[in-house]
């Protein structure tokens, strides 16, 4: 019996909705409401009209919606909206650990300081107790070495 209802508050619910949102916000609003009326059960008088309780109910949620929209920035996105594929962004990620493991640890961890984290080779000098010159030594070094890595990684036809 309470199934009934809900469902035949449906159609209405949703002739209510459609004059008032984007079609897009019809549906979500007719289940929230249908969950309000769940909540709020408890408030209705039997002894008067049911519409006008239910109205009342959806008349909320339009305006809490509508207040909702109105902070929130919508963009609508075509069909031909691309989708970023996170593959390569992962297998370059990967790679670049792998290749890192192989470095000595200092010239790793300075690496990972001022080239990927962008500090400065002074923040870097202090972070790791290095000097200034053995920083740009350790990165110049390792990052050579990486080159050399990459070079024959390429050369082999590995990629």
């Amino acid at each position: 019996m309470y199934r009934e209802l809900l469902q035949r508050l449906r159609p209405v619910l949703r002739r209510f909705f459609t004059t008032k949102l984007p079609s897009s916000a019809v549906e979500d609003a007719v289940q929230d409401t249908l969950i309000c009326v769940h909540l709020k059960r408890h408030t209705y008088d039997a002894s008067r009209p049911f519409e006008p309780w239910l109205m009342t109910i959806a008349r909320y949620r339009w305006i809490e919606r509508v207040r909702v929209s109105k902070r929130a920035r919508f963009v609508e996105l075509s069909d031909a909206t691309s989708v970023f594929d996170h593959h390569d962004a992962v297998m370059s990620r990967r790679i670049l650990h792998e290749m890192l493991s192989d470095l000595k640890p200092a010239q790793r961890h300075v690496i990972r300081l001022v080239r990927l984290e962008g500090q400065s080779i002074a923040d870097a000098a202090r972070a790791t107790g290095q000097s200034s010159a053995l920083v740009k030594t350790n990165i110049h070094r390792g990052l050579r070495q990486l080159a050399t890595r990459a070079a024959s990684f390429f050369a082999t036809g590995a990629a």
